[in-house]
């Protein structure tokens, strides 16, 4: 059977910006065959059962030559693979990708193209600069930046000229006082405003704006870093008019968020919604056990219980699973009553169309007892389905209370996971990260299992309470703890420390 390879535009790295159907693509994926182009939080979305080849790509360092990459494509297609070639920005625009159909074509190797939203438009609006403005200019002009060693530019700098429109230079940085100085000989006046952009619609997003007599001293001056691009023309005078992204509260900020990949979803896309770049870095999954007869037995018998009580929004979510693949009627539950930990909990139970009994003011397992152990009266049955490695706090809290039957039920098993693509040690010791997110004690040791070897006084912890930062606490983190153990605590503690500069 032979298989089918997708060319992948990635987008210029926010991964708000990466289109719905190329992230649909990555997600049937059997091979990906990336590079270091595609921003962080779309090589985060590439699913775990995908094998992976990494073909390098970045600035001045090709892991694999061009005819190689193509021959990998075709290779893995002839093996009947779902295969992705995930590229940086668009794959039609300096993207090599009509290369790299050549030779599925020559094969019969069949294929489809997944365009991606280009830096040369996305970066310049990042930064409030319109590429077109029918004040200013009626055209755009897309040019290559690179050029081949010792040799001069295939560029007609004067035709450029001539244009009066807006010219991006992409991959041309290293070139940038050539890329001027072609561009004055060729008649452009010297005052003619002009911009270098870095690494856009990220937290390192920069903007130079000079003129293209005074960009180059500028930039040499002020610094870049790349990849960045080069904008010339007379809309890149509106940058300052026109900015936005640098004005949201966390612009500049870079967030790690370790919760299991099931839950990050509300929590990333409010932290990006107020301007940071977060990177999606699982510390830990959470599995459902495969034998579930222990629980199933104890439902069975759910009319001899007063109480259930549960401990995450994963133990409700495997709980009902269960009983939806036993077809046991929910009815059964109508006489007990049920406690939760908390908000996120909660509102999972709520899902289910049930409602709690029971919540601590303060979420934690300690809190939870006490305040189960405070309304029993010392003869109930109480069942607890939760991660095979809960916290005994719970348990303590309970059997205070003399009399009370606890059944501790394990139903699903937490296990540490690491990105096989991004080094968590690395991003913290190149200082690349401003906050690491934990919100249990399990994400803080499974990150530290990931990032082995850390200098953990590096790490910022915005905790979600008192267990989970004491935890930290132990590695040497310095650990800020949000007010409630809520999602919308931990983001507004987060954005607080942000604009404080903590």
């Amino acid at each position: 059977m032979t298989g089918k390879v997708w060319l992948v535009g990635a987008g210029p790295s926010d991964p708000g910006l990466f289109t719905l159907k190329g992230k649909q693509t990555l997600e049937n994926a059997d091979v990906v065959v990336y590079d270091r182009l595609a921003g962080q939080g779309i090589l985060s979305m590439i699913p775990e059962k995908a094998e992976l080849i990494d073909v390098g790509k970045r600035a001045g360092n090709h892991t694999m030559p061009q005819e190689q990459i193509n021959k990998v494509l075709l290779e893995e297609a002839q093996k009947g693979k779902q295969v992705v070639r995930l590229k940086g920005g668009d794959p039609f625009l300096f993207g090599r990708g009509g290369e790299e159909l050549e030779l599925l074509v020559q094969n019969h190797i069949p294929y489809e193209i997944v365009p991606g939203v280009t830096s040369a438009l996305s970066v310049p609006a990042y930064n409030g600069i319109p590429v077109t403005h029918r004040d200013f200019c009626s055209s755009l002009h897309i040019i290559t930046g690179h050029k081949r060693k010792g040799q001069e530019y295939d560029i007609d700098f004067e035709a450029l000229v001539r244009t009066k429109g807006t010219l991006v230079f992409l991959m041309g940085v290293s070139a940038l006082r050539d890329i001027c100085e072609g561009l004055q000989k060729g008649g452009m006046e010297p005052d003619m405003p002009a911009a270098v952009l870095q690494q856009g619609t990220t937290s390192n997003q920069k903007r130079i704006v000079a003129t293209v007599a005074t960009l180059a001293d500028e930039t040499e001056k002020q610094g870049i870093e790349t990849p960045a691009i080069i904008v010339v023309g007379k809309v890149c005078g509106l940058a300052q008019e026109f900015e936005w992204y640098e004005k949201l509260p966390l612009f500049g900020k870079k967030i790690v968020v370790t919760r299991p990949k099931d839950l990050v979803s509300r929590m990333t896309r409010e932290l990006r919604k107020k301007g940071a770049e977060v990177l999606e870095l699982p510390a830990i999954r959470t599995e459902a056990m495969e034998d579930q007869s222990n629980l199933i037995q104890k439902v069975r018998q759910i009319e001899t219980y007063q109480w259930i009580v549960f401990t995450s929004p994963t133990g409700v979510k495997v709980f009902f699973e269960v009983l939806q693949r036993e077809k046991i009627d929910i009815r059964c539950l109508w006489n007990v009553k049920i406690a939760v930990i908390g908000e996120g909990t909660k509102k999972e139970l709520e899902k289910h169309g049930m409602y709690h009994d029971l919540m601590p003011e303060t979420y934690d397992g300690k809190s939870l007892g006490e305040a189960l152990a405070a309304v029993c009266q010392g003869t109930e049955k109480i069942l607890i389905p939760r991660a095979a490695l809960g916290t005994p706090e719970l348990l303590n809290a309970l059997h205070t209370k003399p009399g009370l039957i606890v059944d501790d039920i394990a139903t699903y098993d937490t296990l540490y996971e690491h990105s096989k693509l991004i080094s968590e040690k690395e991003e913290f010791e190149q200082g690349k990260v401003d906050y690491a997110v934990f919100t249990s004690a399990s994400t803080v040791r499974g990150f530290a299992e990931a990032a082995k070897g850390l200098d953990f006084s590096l790490v910022k912890a915005v905790c979600i309470g008192k267990q989970t930062a004491q935890e930290a606490q132990k590695l040497g983190m310095k650990t800020y703890i949000s007010e409630k153990a809520t999602i919308d605590s931990v983001i507004a503690l987060t954005e607080q420390l942000c604009r404080s500069k903590a």
